[in-house]
């Protein structure tokens, strides 16, 4: 399951990437998995008071929150996905359970 999300992320992002110039060297997997890191907080800070709203209601704000959300699990599975780690075994030895197919 999460290796057919690896792929599916890592194509999108390599179009994206193709598409805009932007190079994915070693390093860009971590500051971007970072940055995202970043969103989400700001997105969680929105929801719960401790940021500015900027005039968005509670249900775009949850959305906002999804989006990044999404995102950070996108460049979770990039970073997996770059570096070839298995990440279904290691849901396994961490977690007790075994990914569903």
């Amino acid at each position: 399951m999460l290796a057919v999300m690896m792929h599916q992320f890592e194509s999108a992002s390599q179009k994206y990437a193709d598409e805009n110039g932007i190079v994915r060297d070693p390093d860009w997997y971590m500051l971007k998995l970072q940055e995202e890191v970043g969103e989400v907080t700001q997105a969680w800070n929105r929801l719960t008071g401790r940021g500015r709203g900027k005039g968005r209601s509670e249900e775009e704000m949850k959305r906002d929150l999804a989006d990044e959300t999404a995102d950070l699990l996108g460049h979770v599975l990039l970073l997996a996905h770059r570096n070839g780690l298995d990440i279904e075994e290691a849901i396994e030895r961490k977690w007790r359970f075994r990914p569903s197919k």
